[in-house]
């Protein structure tokens, strides 16, 4: 006789970048201890491919997770641990006031929310008839993130730029940028001038991003201060 099996129950929630309604249920053990190994090694792409395995299994294969922006992952994946350990997740932060001082503060992971900057426009207009439509950084633009040298560092953000481009625009011509190759998507960025840059650095400065404040009491100051969590890994 086989031992009982227990049904994980299914809840629905919004995609942020899309609207789009998606069912998920919590996560079980077996996929929880392969997150906390993953949390162990202290890196950031263990982490993450861990969190995309366990959206992909969670959401039933239904969201194409490695080529979703990273702020919809991350949302997704802070619903299904809100419903799986509990809503509400205790955290350490620093004291603003000090930058030394440790204290535990605990957040309800049901009220973070993508927050959009209302300045933000995927579509840059560069010339008068020439613009690029960017795509957002997923799971393959970790790189960036990696990177400890100064110079090495630099390089993989330009090629997060190149990643990131989706179309460029000339009048009323559309060229779709994954048809053509790195080089030539690197001298089209390195041709433009600095105020044209700008406009691109600035889409990845006001893109949507999970973040929630909390306020913060230094027991040895007394002052208080907020604290901005941003970031998935700003609620572990």
């Amino acid at each position: 006789m086989s031992l009982p099996k227990i049904n994980a129950p299914e809840y629905r929630l919004v995609v942020p970048s899309t609207d789009e309604e998606i069912k998920y249920r919590p996560f079980l053990v077996k996929e929880e201890k392969l997150l906390l190994i993953a949390q162990e090694t202290g890196d950031e792409k263990e982490i993450y491919n861990s969190i995309k395995n366990l959206v992909e299994t969670c959401c039933f294969g239904k969201v194409d997770v490695t080529k979703m922006p990273l702020f919809d992952l991350e949302y997704i994946f802070l619903n299904i641990r809100a419903k799986s350990v509990g809503e509400v997740s205790s955290i350490e932060v620093v004291c603003p006031d000090d930058e030394e001082t440790k204290v535990k503060v605990d957040v309800d992971l049901t009220k973070i929310q993508v927050h959009m900057d209302d300045k933000h426009d995927a579509r840059i207009q560069l010339t008068d008839d020439i613009g690029v439509l960017m795509s957002y950084p997923h799971l393959g633009s970790l790189a960036a993130m990696d990177a400890k040298d100064a110079g090495v560092q630099m390089e993989n953000l330009f090629q997060m730029i190149y990643d990131c481009l989706y179309q460029i625009w000339q009048g009323e011509e559309t060229f779709d940028a994954m048809d053509y190759s790195i080089k030539e998507k690197k001298d089209f960025i390195e041709s433009l001038n600095h105020e044209q840059f700008e406009k691109i650095q600035n889409f990845f400065q006001t893109m949507p991003t999970v973040k929630h404040e909390i306020e913060v009491e230094n027991p040895n100051t007394k002052v208080k201060s907020t604290v901005t969590l941003q970031g998935m890994n700003s609620f572990f």
